[in-house]
């Protein structure tokens, strides 16, 4: 009886703290509506402008995360991208992550889908390193630092992701499912 009044209270909590930050916004940019009209306006329109920017990689990722709860479970995810898989995977995440569009903020929500229905630490961790390689940028980047340059700092790019995420999985030990119910 306890336990289940404590997860009413943890939810009650945690939706508490998801409204807190944007009605701080709201009563910010209503102070400042009454003191500087046209500065206010300005930064609203600037947020607009930002909000515009990020809103079409952002319904990319949530149509990723509805088809990927659509057709796929956990046991299908923890298997092609869990603790202990191969070669495959680690190619398919740093290719993931090569050619994933957008802001990067857009794409945690999905990333924390992947990560709840049992992918390792590891993959999403090549993933977020491997963000850092743009192909449509390397033809700048050649014409700047030359073609060896760029060859050997896009492979650099590539196997430190790789190292980083492996060091991640050794170092994050957490299982996922007890830290999302403490939250």
């Amino acid at each position: 009886m306890k336990r289940g009044r404590d997860q009413s209270l943890i939810k009650k909590r945690r939706k508490m703290r998801l409204l807190v930050f944007p009605a701080v916004v709201l009563v910010i940019y209503g102070i400042l509506f009454v003191i500087m009209p046209d500065k206010a306006s300005a930064a609203l329109r600037s947020s607009g402008k930002v909000f515009t920017n990020i809103l079409m990689p952002l319904c990319l990722v949530f149509i990723f995360m509805f088809v990927l709860n659509l057709f796929f479970k956990s046991a299908s995810i923890t298997k092609f991208l869990g603790r202990g898989a191969g070669i495959k995977t680690i190619i398919l995440s740093a290719a993931a992550g090569i050619i994933s569009i957008g802001p990067i903020y857009a794409w945690y929500p999905m990333l924390k889908a992947l990560r709840e229905k049992g992918a390792g630490n590891s993959f999403i961790a090549i993933f977020l390193g491997n963000r850092a390689v743009k192909p449509f940028l390397l033809p700048m980047m050649i014409s700047f630092f030359g073609w060896i340059y760029v060859l050997i700092l896009t492979i650099f790019t590539i196997i430190g992701s790789i190292v980083v995420g492996y060091c991640v999985d050794i170092l994050v030990k957490e299982d996922v499912t007890t830290q999302a119910d403490s939250l």
